[in-house]
């Protein structure tokens, strides 16, 4: 499974070379199991979150303001500016300890923990 996994993952980590169609990726995404994070009060919620390797995990924005999820060890890619209703998705696919935070208000802080 987790080489399978990793087969078909690996196209869609390197920019550019993505050559399913478009359904195919919807379709093996929504395979992945998934956890949810709400950006709501200027915080994210839950703010430490314990997940399996694999996991992909799924930001939200449910503030009125943009906010922007980025990696504090850049072991994840940087969302794009989340607008309210906004979502954003990123596999972790290693174990250890994942610090992020929001680059237009650094004061929000959160942690993933993938085991």
């Amino acid at each position: 499974m987790k080489r399978a996994l990793v087969a078909w993952m690996t196209p869609l980590l390197l920019a550019g070379t993505v050559h399913a169609a478009a359904g195919d990726v919807a379709d093996a995404m929504a395979k992945i199991p998934a956890a949810r994070i709400e950006i709501r009060n200027f915080a994210f919620a839950p703010n430490t979150l314990t997940v399996k390797a694999g996991t992909r995990i799924i930001w939200t924005n449910r503030d009125d303001e943009p906010h922007l999820v980025v990696s504090a060890g850049k072991q994840f890619d940087t969302s794009p500016a989340l607008d309210t209703g906004d979502s954003y998705a990123a596999v972790l696919s290693k174990p250890g300890t994942y610090a992020y935070y929001c680059a237009i208000h650094p004061m929000m802080v959160g942690t993933i923990i993938v085991q």
